[in-house]
């Protein structure tokens, strides 16, 4: 199966590669549950919020911190780095991540579109400048410009994903003959659609996922249960 992924991906003129948590599983990020009980006294989806941001902001700053320190200690797996080079090959035309952890870019990737932001990026909440990592890291909470609150440059709950970023994922999407999920539930939207917009479209789907999607009957090529690293790795191989 990873050699028909090749010659497809040989003979594709405009190749997108979609991404979940999934891909970043082998980048050795801990878990927040896993953190010897860190975030036993606060729920981290009720930190990811602008509520918390504004109401509770010692622990939504303590976890982001905590979060883009975890960040900082971890690399690209890979995963990225086949993608990366895929790329550079002219074999891959852009990627779309619902990843926050930029470990695409930090592999090299030049066109990725981030549905859901970057946590290695600091910028105010009222004024929208940024700011710089090492002091968010060191504890500063507020804006040196208006006073605002810090936070990293992601998607709290509730807000609106980043237009640039969809519309880019979009265009990427009706240009496809080729759209590739690798470790993505398929679950939120508007990610969810992106497949079924190039399925429609008359692109091939391929869906590498340790578990089955709701999309699996949808796809040309699926790698139920496979590794993403050992897909990416054999298919390599036969390019």
């Amino acid at each position: 199966m990873s050699r028909q992924l090749a010659e497809w991906l040989q003979g594709s003129n405009y190749s997108v590669v979609m991404t979940g948590a999934g891909m970043s599983t082998d980048s050795g990020l801990p878990d927040f549950r896993s953190s010897s009980g860190l975030w036993s006294n606060h729920d981290p989806k009720q930190l990811a919020t602008v509520e918390a941001l504004e109401h509770q902001n010692e622990a939504f700053t303590k976890f982001y911190q905590w979060r883009l320190q975890s960040l900082l200690g971890a690399s690209p797996n890979k995963g990225h780095e086949i993608l990366a080079q895929w790329e550079q090959q002219d074999l891959l035309q852009h990627v779309i991540t619902q990843n926050v952890d930029g470990f695409h870019q930090a592999a090299g990737q030049q066109h990725v579109s981030a549905l859901h932001g970057s946590l290695r990026e600091i910028n105010c909440h009222i004024c929208g400048r940024q700011a710089s990592q090492k002091d968010f890291l060191n504890g500063s909470s507020h804006c040196p410009h208006c006073g605002g609150r810090l936070r990293p440059d992601i998607v709290l709950f509730g807000e609106m994903l980043p237009e640039q970023a969809i519309q880019q994922a979009q265009e990427a999407t009706a240009a496809c003959d080729l759209f590739i999920v690798l470790g993505s539930s398929l679950q939120v939207a508007p990610a969810s659609l992106f497949p079924i917009e190039a399925k429609e479209s008359g692109a091939r789907l391929v869906i590498v996922n340790q578990e089955e999607t709701e999309l699996d009957s949808w796809a040309d090529l699926t790698f139920p249960g496979a590794s993403i690293q050992n897909v990416l790795t054999e298919a390599n191989k036969h390019l």
